[in-house]
């Protein structure tokens, strides 16, 4: 058995607005790399300490996942199920209020699971197709009936298919149009949100609807060809990493933590999923909160250079790019 088997790192976790209890960091799997690849990198997270896994149908992980969970449970790596908090989340492709149903025990059969954690609308629009690697036709993107998808969404809770429903890229206008007819409020809104894209009004709106926040892209996806290096190369976070004998990512990722916000991280390299996870035993002082606080502000994920022009893309944009006081 290998020596670091059930020997991770403790990651804490947060309480949602129904009690559910979930890790406050959690693996990302959004991927181009092959089936194989993605189990072996989810197997070597969950022995790093990942109890919290993030896939959506649009990433086509769902399987790959299940499967190294399965494994997992196998090795003795976890002991259960039950250990860890699955989201996942409906494809465009799925948003409408009659396909909700199907969408969700889709999931669950490229799972093998019976239920997820959390299922969240993954972006407030509705396309003909899937978008995974291709480009979307001006034709293809339309309106979500959020009011019909939402309540599709409660019935899945309901019906035990998921223990928690939220939102992911929702603007304050999204919420705000959300929250004016739901019978279960989100649970959460999982958003782009770094060093360099603070999303405090977000944030503030979200905290006071009782609305948990989680980051995905907290390193500016760097390394992909939508994102940007303006975080990993940043002087001020690497200085403050020199000082306290980290990394600059992990300087950047706590500083996410501690703005009372979970993170989704992805990094398929073991050292660097270590790191990742070696955040919660130190913290950031007044003087260099305040500093990262000052720092530019540069979104990553910018939906327009991924759907194409179409009107109903760019005032998602325009709603998630506010101005940051």
């Amino acid at each position: 058995m290998d020596p670091m088997m059930g020997k991770g790192v403790f990651i804490p976790s947060v309480r949602l607005m129904e009690g559910q209890q979930m890790p406050v960091m959690g693996m990302g799997t959004a991927s181009i790399s092959a089936e194989e690849v993605t189990k072996a990198a989810i197997l070597e997270g969950m022995k790093v300490g990942f109890r919290h896994f993030d896939t959506a149908y649009s990433y086509g992980t769902e399987k790959p996942l299940g499967e190294a969970i399965r494994e997992g449970i196998e090795m003795g790596i976890v002991k259960s199920r039950e250990e860890l908090f699955i989201t996942s989340k409906l494809s465009p492709a799925f948003a409408h209020p009659s396909l909700v149903h199907d969408a969700i025990h889709a999931t669950l059969k490229n799972l093998k699971m019976e239920y997820v954690d959390m299922y969240l609308i993954h972006i407030p629009l509705k396309t003909k197709g899937e978008v995974r690697g291709r480009a979307i036709g001006k034709d293809e993107i339309s309106e979500m009936d959020v009011k019909g998808v939402w309540e599709m969404m409660e019935n899945c809770k309901s019906l035990g298919l998921t223990k928690a429903i939220g939102v992911s890229n929702f603007s304050i206008q999204k919420l705000t149009h959300l929250l004016s007819f739901a019978n279960v409020p989100p649970a959460l809104n999982q958003v782009e949100m770094s060093a360099s894209w603070h999303q405090k009004r977000l944030r503030e709106f979200c905290k006071e609807k009782g609305i948990h926040v989680t980051a995905y892209s907290p390193l500016g996806a760097a390394g992909t060809s939508w994102g940007h290096n303006q975080i990993v190369e940043s002087q001020l976070l690497s200085q403050i990493a020199h000082t306290k004998g980290k990394t600059t990512a992990q300087v950047a990722l706590r500083w996410v933590y501690e703005q009372e916000v979970s993170v989704v991280t992805k990094s398929f390299n073991k050292e660097r999923m270590r790191q990742n996870v070696d955040i919660f035993d130190w913290s950031l002082n007044e003087d260099e909160l305040a500093k990262i606080n000052q720092l530019p502000q540069h979104r990553a994920i910018v939906f327009a250079n991924i759907f194409g022009h179409h009107d109903l893309v760019l005032d998602l944009d325009a709603q998630l790019n506010h101005p940051h006081p």
